[in-house]
């Protein structure tokens, strides 16, 4: 459901890219929360974590969705042999699972997302890295609010 919301106030991209890191430990959501926005962009073919691969890309009508998870890399040198380049330009955004893996090698996020568990529920804490993440912020906030009410 948060990734859907995610998916819904995302940003639009024709003057950028963003960036989205996907933080928590094993089994706290990260791969659930992208398949949740990945099918709100409109995927409707098999959506899997790209552990092994270490990505996938998807070419959306509005955008080209990048989907890391760097749970495999064992050094952040790795990253160079991904071709990552040709997705940091306007149109592309990236969701990154363990980007502390990456450390040094990847752009600034625009929103982090830490996932987690406590008390037997999932919970999620977001926070803005850029003026993008922080209208992003903002967005999904009113959309929360209008549906409560």
């Amino acid at each position: 459901m948060l990734g859907a919301r995610l998916a819904q106030t995302r940003p639009d991209l024709r003057a950028r890219f963003a960036v989205v890191y996907l933080r928590g430990d094993l089994g706290a959501g990260k791969t659930t929360l992208a398949q949740g926005f990945l099918r709100e962009c409109g995927v409707s073919g098999a959506v899997r974590s790209p552990t092994y691969a270490l990505v996938h890309s998807y070419s959306l009508e509005r955008e080209t969705v990048v989907h890391l998870d760097l749970y495999r890399l064992r050094a952040a040198e790795e990253l160079e042999h991904l071709g990552l380049t040709e997705w940091a330009q306007p149109g592309c955004l990236w969701l990154i699972e363990w980007p502390e893996r990456g450390a040094g090698s990847l752009p600034q996020a625009d929103l982090t997302v830490a996932l987690g568990l406590a008390a037997g529920a999932h919970e999620a804490h977001m926070s803005a890295g850029s003026a993008c993440g922080a209208a992003w912020l903002e967005r999904l906030a009113a959309l929360t609010a209008a549906r409560s009410s």
